[in-house]
């Protein structure tokens, strides 16, 4: 068991030894194969609150656009994947690129952890002029 700190008001959680009992699941993703390594990204980037103002808003654009429903389905299909591109791009370069991906995919992973907050404050700033200006054409027209 771990060592209890001041404020962690009596909780002891276990402490997995490096070597016991196999290798961690993170441990054991870079072994995996892609399709494999896909999974875990999927369900947390579908459910990740920050996905769900821009997917509304495209959704929304797209809905009242006025298209035919080809071209629905078509502007929804280029909104998936460049909305996954995020995703799917590392995973095709860690298995093309070896040592020197993973080394260079490791450092964005760091600044993106670090500059999290800043990079969903301008998203999020970006995206409330963008509907902002949408409602003061609709108002004014």
């Amino acid at each position: 068991m771990a060592p209890r700190s001041p404020g962690d008001r009596g909780v002891a959680y276990p402490v997995q030894q490096a070597g016991a009992g196999g290798p961690s699941r993170p441990e054991k993703l870079p072994r995996t194969d892609p399709a494999r390594r896909r999974k875990p990204g999927v369900a947390p980037a579908a459910l990740n609150a920050e996905n769900a103002p821009l997917t509304i808003a495209a959704g929304a654009t797209i809905g009242s656009a006025g298209l035919p429903v080809g071209q629905e389905i078509a502007s929804l299909a280029i909104f998936v994947v460049i909305a996954t591109l995020g995703l799917l791009a590392p995973l095709a370069v860690f298995p093309l690129g070896g040592e020197r991906a993973k080394t260079t995919l490791g450092n964005r992973k760091e600044w993106a952890a670090q500059h999290n907050v800043a990079v969903t404050a301008v998203l999020f700033f970006v995206l409330g002029l963008k509907l902002l200006g949408d409602g003061i054409s609709i108002l004014v027209s």
